[in-house]
């Protein structure tokens, strides 16, 4: 029996190219039951027409599929669904319970899904006016390169990196190059024995935060902080403490006289973007040294210095190993790659490979192979300098609509990045703003979930510029102002 060609439609969510689209709607069939095996599929001429396409289009579809085993190509008679094609497992559905016979939610006491996170909605880049952090701009990132690294990375010379189980170990040609040519624009010297690839900065704060806490053990958070760290030390059971911050970042003055480990972003503060000053710098490991804690610091965004040169990291100056070292590609190629790095003595470096590998093994390796053979032949390089030249002007945008629409700015940092620190006035709740703003395309990040729960504030608000045209950023702007005005 011959399948029909009006069998065959092209619907728009269906990704690639013209060949891949009539591949994936062929093979999708068959797997479904829809097409069964001996059955003639339409001619390439009789499809292509229906389809409005080219004969050989549906040609070379069919020639991928005969050498996929989906189909068999008998001559002049034509194509056919293959005996041995893939198909879906027969299996007698069960009955559908009334309802789950098991409260989970007392099972598990909801110690995950208590955790509050920063929320944006999945289709922000349909708003006309996302003043969010974190995410990429397709416009400045470089498809083609990228592109043609994974396909040099998916090679056969490549074959191991791609298919082996690392167990525990990375990538070697990516860690020489953290080693070689991203430490040293830090200040830091490292042997591949004290480097640890992650799945990004929040997995390194993870593996830092299973490590070296736990019951009994102090440790301390900047308030502000970034809020899943939050919900990482939770986790552990130890004790949190939370110590203000002002415009030089975290004072070590301040630290309660028994802890054991401090997080901190020194060089770029999460979320006011403060930076903290070399002295200061100094009386933190000097505080370390003569208290007996360690620090963890999250340099994030240090790529982005483009108003002056970011300082070297606090990691730099430690000369007793006591800074574990936390860095990310997340930021500064795209946020889906997943791939951050721990830089701490061997002692600890051991005991986080050893976490890793009985949790996620190592991140993908042919992630680990596209991102070197990226970094590697300069391509990183270029990605960076150009989100410089278009934050920069962006940031230029964003600051003079501030000032227009007579806002507050309560931290925006000295060298660069990709975020303003927003203050409403006292009275004004954000995450109400966030919600009325939100109908007139208008997206913001509430602050309230960065501070320390039991006295929260809920006046700030952080305005981001990694995404937003420049052309756009100023209307977005007033409308934020004309909310505020209205809400107070």
């Amino acid at each position: 029996m011959a399948i029909p060609p009006e069998t065959f439609f092209l619907p728009a969510n269906l990704q690639g190219s013209l060949q891949q689209r009539i591949r994936q709607l062929v093979a999708q069939g068959i797997v479904e039951g829809r097409f069964r095996a001996g059955e003639k599929m339409p001619s390439s001429r009789g499809l292509a027409t229906h389809l409005g396409v080219s004969r050989i289009t549906v040609t070379l579809a069919y020639a991928e599929l005969v050498a996929s085993d989906y189909l068999t190509s008998r001559g002049r008679s034509g194509y056919f669904v293959s005996s041995s094609a893939p198909l879906q497992p027969e299996f007698e559905p069960r009955p559908q319970a009334a309802a789950d016979q098991v409260d989970y939610a007392i099972r598990t006491g909801a110690r995950f899904s208590g955790t509050e996170m920063l929320k944006r909605p999945p289709d922000w880049a349909s708003f006309r006016f996302p003043f969010i952090y974190g995410q990429a701009d397709a416009s400045l990132f470089d498809h083609q390169n990228w592109r043609q690294c994974a396909l040099r990375a998916l090679g056969k010379r490549d074959f191991e990196a791609l298919t082996s189980d690392y167990y525990d170990r990375d990538d070697p040609l990516l860690i020489e190059y953290i080693l070689r040519n991203i430490l040293p624009r830090r200040g830091i010297e490292a042997s591949s024995g004290q480097v640890l690839l992650t799945m990004g900065a929040q997995n390194a704060l993870w593996l830092a935060g299973q490590v070296l806490t736990g019951p009994g053990v102090r440790t301390v958070l900047e308030n502000p902080s970034y809020p899943s760290l939050r919900g990482i030390l939770a986790q552990t059971g130890g004790v949190v403490d939370w110590v203000d911050v002002d415009s030089d970042g975290l004072p070590p003055e301040a630290l309660p006289k028994d802890v054991d480990v401090v997080f901190t972003t020194a060089s770029h503060h999460c979320p006011t973007n403060a930076t903290m000053p070399m002295a200061r710098r100094r009386a933190l490991l000097d505080a370390a040294s003569a208290q007996d804690f360690v620090i963890v610091e999250d340099d994030y965004e240090f790529e982005m210095s483009f108003l002056k040169a970011v300082s070297p990291a606090l990691k730099s100056l430690d000369r007793e190993g006591r800074v574990i070292y936390v860095g990310s590609f997340s930021k500064s190629i795209f946020p889906g790659l997943r791939l951050g790095y721990i830089v701490a003595p061997e002692g600890l470096i051991r005991e986080a490979r050893a976490l890793r590998a009985l949790t996620l093994r190592h991140p993908p390796g042919h992630i680990q192979r596209t991102a070197a053979y990226f970094l590697s032949l300069g391509h990183y390089d270029a990605l960076v300098n150009r989100m410089k030249q278009a934050f920069k002007r962006r940031r230029l945008a964003m600051a003079e609509a501030i000032e227009a629409a007579g806002l507050c700015v309560a931290g925006q940092g000295g060298v660069g990045g990709s975020s303003f620190w927003m203050a409403a006035p006292e009275g004004v709740d954000t995450e109400i703003l966030a919600r009325d703003l939100h109908q007139e395309g208008v997206l913001i990040e509430p602050g309230r979930v960065f501070f320390d729960p039991a006295n929260a504030p809920r006046n700030y608000y952080r305005l981001a510029y990694s995404t937003i045209p420049v052309g756009r950023i100023a209307e977005g702007i007033e409308r934020i102002g004309v909310a505020i005005a209205r809400a107070v």
